[in-house]
C-alpha cells in the first residue's frame, strides 16, 4: 500500500507540479523515513489509517536518532505534502498531518558580500591565469560572475544559460529556474558587455560538441560547465581576496538580493527576480537588511556606545 501511494506521489510531483528530480527524491526520502519508523515501531499502519500520534512518534524517533531541527522541519514538510496529495486524490478520509508541528529552527542568515568585495573578487579573475595563456577562460569567468551578481542567478541557472535566452535589445535574459519555471530578469550593461566580448572574441571560434550549441558558457572542449567548476573558481578567488566569509556561488545571489533590499527595492520585485515561489523565502533579506543597519549603527554612530 505504501509503495503504491509513494509511486503515485512521485508521479504527481513530476507531472502536475513539474518539480526537479532532486526535489522529488527529497520528498520521497521524507516519506520513507516515516515508513521505516512504522516498521521499527512495529506499527503496520496503512496511509489511510495513520494518525497524528504515529506522525508525532516518527518525529520524536528522528530526533532521538540525531536529526537536526532543520532536517526534522524538512521531513515534516515532505510528509505534509504527501498527505495533502493523498487527500487531493481521495485516497485518505482526512489529512492526519494538519496538526503536525515542526520544531522551532533558528533562521540562519546567509553570508553576503559588499559591493567592494564583489568588485575585488571579479578583478582577481585574471590572476588565475598569471601567464595570460587563457584569455578566453578569463573573459568567460568574468562574464559568469558579472551575470550571477547582476541577475541574482543560481549557479545551475548560470551554467544552463542559453544564447537563445539572451534578449539584450530589451535588456532582459530568460532564466530557467527550479521546476523548469521560466522568469525574465533584467540584465545590466556591464554583464551584457562582458558576455558580448566572450561570444564575439572567443566562443564563436570554439569547436562545439553536438547538443551544446546553444549553451552560453562553455569549456575548451566545447561543452557546458559544471556547477562544481564554478564553485572551485569562486573559492579560489575568495582565498586570493583574503575574504574569510563562507563564500559559494550562492553568495553572489544572496549579495544581489541584499543590495537590492538595502537600496529600497520592493520585496515583491525581488521575489520575482529571484524566482521564489513564496514571498516568505524572500523575506529573509529584510532580516539581513536590519542586521546590516544595526552593524552600521554600532560601527559609526558616536552616541551608540555612550
Amino acid at each position: 500500500m505504501w509503495d503504491a501511494s509513494i509511486n503515485g506521489f512521485r508521479a504527481h510531483l513530476r507531472v502536475e507540479r513539474s518539480l526537479s528530480q532532486n526535489t522529488i527524491e527529497a520528498y520521497e526520502r521524507d516519506v520513507r523515513i516515516l515508513t521505516r519508523y512504522l516498521v521499527q515501531a512495529q506499527k503496520p499502519v496503512s496511509p489511510d489509517a495513520i494518525t497524528l500520534t504515529e506522525l508525532e512518534g516518527c518525529v520524536r524517533w528522528a530526533a532521538e536518532l540525531g536529526m537536526t531541527a532543520s532536517s526534522q522541519a524538512r521531513m515534516i514538510s515532505g510528509i505534509r505534502t504527501f498527505f495533502r496529495y493523498l487527500q487531493l486524490e481521495d485516497l485518505i478520509p482526512h489529512d492526519p498531518s494538519q496538526l503536525l508541528e515542526a520544531p522551532k529552527t533558528a533562521r540562519k542568515l546567509p553570508d553576503f558580500l559588499s559591493v567592494e568585495e564583489i568588485d575585488l573578487i571579479i578583478s582577481l579573475v585574471p590572476s588565475l591565469d598569471p601567464k595570460n595563456k587563457n584569455p578566453d577562460i578569463v573573459q568567460r569567468n568574468v562574464a559568469i560572475l558579472e551575470t550571477m551578481y547582476c541577475c541574482g542567478l543560481r549557479v545551475s541557472e548560470a551554467v544552463g544559460l542559453r544564447l537563445s535566452q539572451l534578449h539584450f535589445t530589451e535588456g532582459y535574459i530568460k532564466v530557467l529556474g527550479k521546476g523548469d519555471k521560466e522568469r525574465l530578469v533584467p540584465i545590466g550593461g556591464t554583464a551584457m558587455e562582458h558576455i558580448n566580448i566572450y561570444i564575439q572574441q572567443y566562443r564563436q571560434f570554439y569547436k562545439i560538441k553536438k547538443g551544446h550549441e546553444d549553451i552560453l558558457f562553455l569549456n575548451r572542449r566545447g561543452q557546458g560547465l559544471t556547477r562544481v567548476m564554478i564553485f572551485l573558481i569562486i573559492k579560489q578567488l575568495a582565498m586570493m581576496a583574503n575574504i574569510k566569509k563562507n563564500i559559494s556561488p550562492h553568495t553572489f545571489r544572496h549579495s544581489f538580493a541584499t543590495h537590492l533590499v538595502e537600496g529600497g527595492a520592493d520585496l515583491v520585485a525581488v521575489q520575482e527576480m529571484l524566482g521564489h515561489e513564496s514571498i516568505t523565502t524572500t523575506e529573509i533579506y529584510t532580516h539581513l537588511n536590519r542586521e546590516y543597519l544595526r552593524d552600521m549603527l554600532v560601527q559609526f554612530h558616536p552616541g551608540f556606545h555612550r
